[in-house]
């Protein structure tokens, strides 16, 4: 799947998923912008990552809560690239704080994970229009299908993500730019790796475990927890021409967990 050509935008690329998503992008011939808003050093590595690569990227610091900060950022890739063709929606606040959010907390949640998901889409849309093409990709969670004990606000905003990928979908499809979202279960972002994907404990704890009866990794049948690498594939199959016909959907990406 090459996306050769291609300029992409990934919000919260300076870590976890969106630095894997976007060195991935870069890895199949894209021009990526890598959009953080507080880790620089991250977006910096991201950077390296892609020019090792051979591949030509950018950095710009956006907060994804603030409409005229993500406008600024699709103008100035824009200009920089010459268009966009990819939207990456990434960047998401996770306090994990059950039901006992106060109104900031709730505000700053809602504005990063749906409203600056929303005003991102507005805002490289007439790039895409005047191409006749364009592929977004919203990073939602299995939290917008499964109820958890986890956090009420963050599984609302990953829910109305759905609706949000649907309507869009509907709605854009008139200038041939398609929607999706990908929907990650556990995924291990602490140590990034590009090497072949390994269980998340080492082995001789997991066999431990098992005799106790408390294997951590009884929720995940094949035995990990997902890779940035995972989510990155399934976004680059998304953002290619192989995906023209996919628009409206949601892809459930937790390696069988939530069947348990």
């Amino acid at each position: 799947m090459s996306l050769q050509g291609k300029i992409a935008v990934v919000t919260g690329a300076g870590t976890g998923i969106g630095q894997g998503v976007a060195v991935e992008l870069a890895r199949r011939g894209a021009k990526v912008a890598v959009s953080y808003r507080s880790s620089e050093a991250g977006a910096l590595e991201t950077l390296r990552r892609i020019e090792a690569l051979g591949g030509e990227g950018m950095t710009v610091r956006a907060d994804a809560a603030s409409r005229a900060d993500l406008f600024a950022m699709a103008d100035f890739v824009a200009r920089r690239f010459g268009g966009i063709d990819i939207l990456v929606n990434n960047a998401a606040l996770q306090l994990n704080d059950n039901f006992d959010h106060d109104d900031d907390a709730y505000d700053r949640i809602m504005n990063t994970n749906l409203k600056g998901y929303w005003q991102g889409m507005q805002a490289v849309l007439p790039y895409m229009k005047a191409k006749g093409s364009g592929r977004i990709i919203c990073i939602s969670s299995v939290h917008a299908k499964r109820p958890t004990d986890f956090d009420a606000v963050y599984a609302m905003s990953k829910g109305a993500i759905k609706m949000l990928v649907r309507e869009s979908a509907i709605e854009l499809a008139r200038y041939g730019v398609t929607v999706n979202a990908i929907e990650p279960g556990a995924v291990e972002v602490e140590r990034l790796t590009w090497a072949i994907a390994k269980p998340f404990v080492p082995p001789e704890y997991a066999e431990r475990a098992k005799r106790s009866n408390r294997d951590p990794l009884r929720k995940f049948p094949l035995g990990r927890r997902g890779l940035p690498t995972d989510v990155a594939s399934l976004a680059c199959y998304i953002a290619s021409d192989e995906s023209a016909f996919l628009t409206g959907s949601a892809i459930r990406l937790d390696g069988g967990s939530m069947l348990l």
